[in-house]
């Protein structure tokens, strides 16, 4: 049986242009946009569209090839008669440019819209993404390397190989190039050469990003070769073991952080508890008069010092402290005071206290949130292991956590104020028999815990809503920190806070939260079932007597 000629020169001519093509992308050389091209790529064939698209998009110093490109993704490219005519915003919709040489030409009614498929846009994009990689900045680099990543992932495509290579062979920004070797390993990944395919499946492998997982697991459906089946199999296996030991970092690091953020809110309330036995439910609105002290700073800042708004926490720190320690000494002279030896009435005098507070705030800066923004230094974040991102406002409020920590200890334990506040909580009528005013002392210490208080607030400020009701999502979480820590004992609520938080997270991360809270609960009544005085006991006469 004889060939059809037609078939025949078809099949020829098909031949010779993906020779041409491979030759002209192998070589890189510059390709000057033509009349056949611009209807190649306007209304051929898909294939043809996709093959002209990406021989266009390697010349480089073709100004109208670009322009053509960059109009074809904004949709802006109509076909008239002969002529592909780019429809800009600058001049009138009855006016267009020949796209091949730039002359203007007026639009008729024969003009028809280009049509663009969800595989052609696809194709722009990566196109598009790979122009930028050559002439981009750093920033607009990493932004196309990943749109390069995500096109090969989705769909890999040996065609995208020599966009790739020709970004890889140029001076690229580091990042930028390590995600495209991640999309080239892709690519390669779908190639017909055997070496090709393992080399890839090894590449991925190393990476341990969480990404490639599912394009491995694609691939290991549709792989034939035993050697490559297993450079798979053994790449899956190092990923999960990666991805299941930073699932496992990321749950301990979120209880951390959860802990620091009880331990800030509870150490305040554990000086005032554990020195005066004063049940203050009014802390909350403490923390509550922080955080809004931290948004005053902050729109000052953006108002009379936007040069330096990035600055505006550090201001922020010692007003949230004096804010909450000025309310705190107002509380203790005008109220507490007279109230000493009595929980119960200090626990309802405190309560009708803090809703004055939160109605103060309502009527002054009203019921809605206000917002309080991160500092450029504290927006982002640190990812390891593929899977575990590392907020740096977390970060930073751990760190922030363990320096008040080590602030109050020092306080506590090596100044004259830190032995006077001791020696009251031990033996109180000793210590006034020694001469020491306990009244003054009970005011330093209520201030010095209230000021506490208003650290919290200012460091919440920066991971969740300002509100007037922000103090009542802490109160409880900060009675259990110092109860099950031990009443007056710092160390206690360390360890207390840390282990509620880790405790909460790794039971969320099976059970969710709302069991999880319950699950705490029902340990924290186990826990003083059996051990009344907390991890830590108090020591001295007056906890003997």
């Amino acid at each position: 049986m004889r060939p059809c000629p037609h078939f025949s020169g078809r099949l020829l001519h098909g031949a010779l242009r993906l020779l041409a093509t491979g030759c002209l992308a192998a070589s890189g050389l510059a390709h000057a946009l033509t009349p056949a091209d611009a209807q190649l790529l306007a209304s051929g064939e898909s294939d043809e569209r996709i093959a002209t698209l990406n021989r266009l998009a390697l010349a480089t110093d073709d100004k109208a090839a670009a322009t053509l490109i960059q109009a074809m993704a904004d949709e802006a490219v109509r076909v008239q008669g002969t002529q592909v005519l780019i429809v800009r915003a600058d001049i009138s919709d009855t006016a267009a440019v020949d796209a091949v040489t730039g002359e203007a030409v007026a639009l008729t009614d024969e003009a028809e819209d280009v049509t663009i498929n969800n595989r052609m846009r696809g194709a722009l994009e990566t196109a598009l993404a790979g122009m930028q990689l050559v002439d981009g900045d750093p920033e607009r680099q990493r932004a196309a390397a990943l749109t390069l990543q995500r096109g090969s992932f989705d769909e890999p495509d040996v065609a995208q190989l020599p966009l790739i290579e020709r970004a890889l062979a140029t001076d690229l920004d580091p990042k930028a190039r390590q995600t495209l070797e991640l999309a080239q390993a892709a690519v390669l990944l779908a190639s017909e050469d055997e070496a090709q395919r393992l080399a890839a499946a090894q590449k991925l492998g190393e990476t341990r990003q969480p990404v490639v997982r599912p394009l491995l697991l694609q691939r290991l459906e549709v792989e034939t070769s035993p050697a490559v089946k297993g450079a798979l199999q053994a790449s899956l296996a190092a990923l999960d073991r990666t991805l299941a030991i930073g699932s496992a970092l990321a749950q301990a690091f979120t209880g951390i952080s959860l802990g620091s953020i009880l331990l800030l809110a509870a150490l305040g309330l554990a000086i005032t508890y554990g020195l005066m036995g004063v049940i203050n439910m009014a802390h909350g609105e403490l923390i509550m008069i922080g955080a809004y002290a931290t948004w005053g700073v902050q729109a000052l800042f953006r108002n009379h010092l936007p040069a330096a708004f990035d600055w505006y926490l550090l201001a922020a720190l010692p007003v949230a402290f004096m804010a909450s320690a000025l309310v705190g000494a107002a509380m203790e002279r005008t109220v507490i005071r007279f109230l000493y030896g009595r929980p119960l009435e200090t626990l309802l005098a405190t309560w009708g206290i803090s809703l004055v507070l939160m109605q103060g705030v309502r009527s002054l800066f009203g019921a809605q949130n206000v917002g309080v923004e991160n500092p450029s230094w504290m927006s982002g974040g640190v990812t390891l292991l593929g899977n575990l991102n590392l907020p740096w406002n977390r970060i930073v409020i751990i760190a922030f956590a363990a320096a008040v920590l080590i602030g109050v200890t020092l306080l506590i334990t090596r100044t004259r104020l830190g032995l006077f506040v001791r020696g009251v909580t031990q033996n109180r009528p000793i210590a006034s028999c020694m001469g020491v005013n306990t009244a003054r002392i009970d005011t330093y210490a209520f201030a010095l815990g209230s000021g506490i208080a208003g650290l919290a607030g200012c460091a919440l400020s920066q991971i969740g809503n300002v509100g007037p009701d922000l103090g009542q999502n802490y109160i409880v979480d900060s009675f259990m920190v110092v109860v099950l820590g031990g009443v007056g004992q710092l160390a206690g609520t360390v360890y207390a806070a840390l282990g509620l938080g880790l405790l909460n997270k790794f039971i969320e991360g099976w059970a969710g939260a709302v069991l999880a809270k319950i699950a705490v609960l029902v340990f924290i009544i186990v826990f003083i079932q059996k051990r009344p005085q907390g991890i830590f006991a108090m020591k001295g006469r007056s906890a003997e007597a």
